[in-house]
């Protein structure tokens, strides 16, 4: 599971999932301008730590992304959670539908 600045920062990652994003970007915009103020490299342990267990990945220039997911299905298309309730409601089966919330948060809690 992830600690308090670790959601912090997966979740500023989760907005900006194909770019790399340096670490003071990060430290200023995940945790706010008075938590940036209060220390400028907060976000370091936390980064250093998600980049161990394999949630980010680090580019040459030292920038920072989550890690995409594995693509273990290419027929599976993402919806809403809002469709999903209505596909639900329909009564038909909907396996291959995948909400993207709730895949993405299970897999990178998992890591």
């Amino acid at each position: 599971m992830m600690d308090a600045d670790e959601r912090e920062v997966y979740l500023f990652l989760k907005g900006q999932p194909e770019r790399f994003v340096p670490e003071s970007s990060i430290s200023h915009h995940a945790g706010g301008k008075r938590r940036f103020r209060q220390s400028t490299d907060w976000a370091k342990p936390a980064l250093l730590r998600m980049l161990e267990r394999g949630i980010l990945e680090l580019d040459t220039t030292g920038a920072y992304r989550l890690k995409p997911m594995p693509n273990t299905d290419a027929r599976k298309h993402w919806v809403s959670p809002h469709i999903a309730a209505i596909l639900k409601k329909s009564g038909r089966k909907f396996d291959h539908v995948i909400k993207e919330d709730d895949e993405a948060d299970a897999y990178y809690n998992s890591l």
